[in-house]
């Protein structure tokens, strides 16, 4: 008897043991439930044990999950379409909230959806076309934040936590793309004439301004001018003034009468002169 009762007891004991211990690993969250609530659960790795037969085992995970949105259209401030594409990049917080309220990771991610597509809505609906088409990487991080906000403050209550909202990729509606791109297309001739008018505008006035200062220059070079050759016609009449004054005049006078016999005298070996010409005086002596 005791040969068939130890057997037996030894496997019960198995089965129990089997039956009761359970690991929890390091990326999940461990739940225990009993009589359909959960009793117990286990946010760390390890060996745990539950009561047999009337304990149950879920899991949750606990790494971060990435869940890629289907692309939906939504309209600008100005009721303009555009195909917005996102993804999201969340974890579950509270395991038992997340229990209580959705219960599975595909009911959780209709609930993301629905609020990242009213967020998304609610934030383009207050730009307009043009400046989300023109807007830098920087702004484009400023809309992701905004609604990142506001998809965390709407799904907290479920146990969740957002941890980013990226727009993938923001396009027109193809039907839509070649009216867009023909407006884009006017709106950037119109800005570059208007670059153009103001580089004109600016590089005549720059011209105006550098014709007047040459104008400015000039005149007062010419300016310069007559008063360099009044000072230098003064100094002129100050130096024939003191030529024809004193010794100096009777000097002259003796130069000019030699030039003058010389030009006489040019071609001819006689040279008559009457006894009062200026220049006989110099030729004959008083001895």
């Amino acid at each position: 008897m005791k040969k068939i009762v130890i057997p037996i007891v030894v496997f019960f004991t198995l089965v129990v043991i089997l039956t009761s211990a359970y690991i929890v690993k390091e990326d999940e969250y461990a739940c225990i439930k009993r009589f359909g609530k959960v009793v117990d659960i286990k946010d760390s790795a390890g060996l745990y044990f539950k009561v047999p037969f009337l304990d149950s085992k879920f899991e949750f995970p606990k790494k971060k999950i990435l869940y890629d949105l289907q692309a939906s259209n939504v309209l600008t401030e100005d009721k303009k379409a555009m195909v917005v594409d996102n993804y999201v990049v969340w974890e579950i917080s509270d395991p038992l909230e997340f229990y209580k309220s959705v219960g599975l990771i595909s009911e959780a991610e209709k609930r993301i959806d629905a609020a990242v597509y009213n967020a998304v809505k609610n934030t383009m609906g207050t730009l307009k076309q043009t400046n989300i088409i023109n807007e830098k990487l920087s702004q484009r991080g400023e809309l992701n934040e905004a609604v990142t906000e506001e998809v965390a403050n709407q799904i907290k209550h479920y146990g969740i936590n957002i941890i980013d909202v990226k727009i993938k990729k923001l396009d027109l509606p193809v039907e839509n793309e070649e009216s867009v791109y023909k407006r884009m297309v006017s709106e950037r001739e119109k800005i570059a004439e208007q670059y153009i008018a103001e580089g004109e505008y600016e590089a005549q006035k720059i011209k105006n301004d550098v014709d007047k200062e040459v104008a400015i220059l000039i005149s007062q070079a010419k300016a310069k001018e007559q008063e360099l050759l009044g000072e230098g016609e003064a100094e002129y009449m100050k130096i024939i003034a003191d030529a024809y004054s004193g010794d100096k005049m009777e000097f002259y006078e003796f130069i000019r009468s030699l030039e003058a016999m010389k030009t006489s005298l040019k071609g001819e070996k006689t040279l008559v002169l009457p006894i009062d010409s200026p220049i006989t005086k110099y030729l004959i002596s008083d001895k």
